[in-house]
């Protein structure tokens, strides 16, 4: 017997990452100590029981299209979670409420839709996120990651995004990797202040040279350095329509009081003419 009471032969098997047979396991699943690796099983659901103080939990390459929150509350230690190529999408809200100690989330390769504050609100040790590869995310929310201020790595590469608000990304502060190649990013005057942030920042884009505009026709694949001086170019420069209008009805305006101003003034010196000439010719009669 070890000093903590366990036996010699279980303690080694536990040193060695070994797991004794009267420790649940799921099925299809292999276990070590504190971690469950259910890869490639062809599995469509959450698995069951799978031990309450597991650590790691791997699901890559498998069918699960749901993650329930209740099951996920019960690995309150869960620290790394894999869940790459499956189909999960639609709604993630408040699914990561019980797993707070999370620190590795990967949800590459699904089906994701989008990103609301409410989807990683609770995770706030998190300090890697990828969730590229997901062709059907077309929205991230501008506080999506209002409370993930632990996040190092963020991927949202390879997925249908067109814009990414300044301040989503701004707010990180200790983000120090950001993928974004190979989307579709819509390159106009609202995404300028993004680009500016790019140029600009501390943080490393792997891959930078896939960050590329999408639309429109004529920045077509251009890269963000040459996009970010035309756009400032034209944003900063170009007046539109409405301008031209606003322009003019400003003119119209200054052209109307100034015309105003200038009839009210000869018209106040007609009248003062008038009485001064009429107080002359009353004195010139008072003096006859």
């Amino acid at each position: 017997m070890s000093s903590s009471g366990m036996p010699w032969s279980l303690s080694l098997m536990f040193f060695w990452g070994m797991v004794p047979e009267g420790i649940n396991c799921p099925s299809s699943c292999s276990c070590q100590y504190l971690e469950v690796n259910c890869t490639g099983q062809q599995l469509q659901e959450f698995p069951v029981d799978i031990p309450l103080d597991t650590r790691q939990l791997i699901l890559a390459a498998n069918n699960i299209s749901y993650l329930p929150a209740v099951e996920l509350s019960f690995l309150a230690d869960l620290v790394y979670l894999d869940c790459r190529k499956n189909l999960l999408g639609d709604d993630l809200d408040f699914t990561f409420i019980g797993v707070a100690k999370l620190v590795y989330l990967d949800l590459s390769f699904n089906n994701l839709t989008q990103v609301t504050f409410s989807t990683f609100s609770h995770l706030l040790s998190l300090v890697v996120l990828k969730i590229s590869d997901n062709p059907n995310l077309v929205a991230i929310e501008k506080d999506a990651f209002a409370n993930n201020t632990w996040l190092r790595h963020l991927d949202v590469s390879r997925t249908g995004l067109t814009f990414l608000d300044t301040s989503t990304i701004r707010d990180l502060p200790n983000l120090r990797l950001l993928g974004l190649s190979d989307n579709l990013w819509h390159c106009n005057c609202s995404f300028l202040d993004f680009i500016a942030w790019m140029m600009e920042s501390n943080v490393h884009f792997p891959d930078a040279d896939n960050i590329t505009c999408y639309t429109p026709a004529d920045l077509h694949a251009l890269r963000m350095p040459a996009v970010e001086a035309q756009l400032h170019f034209t944003c900063l420069t170009q007046l539109y329509k409405q301008d031209y209008v606003f322009l003019c009805l400003v003119g119209f305006c200054i052209f109307f009081a100034g015309t105003m101003t200038a009839w009210l003034a000869g018209v106040c010196a007609v009248i003062y003419e008038v009485h001064a000439s009429k107080g002359e010719e009353e004195e010139e009669e008072e003096e006859d």
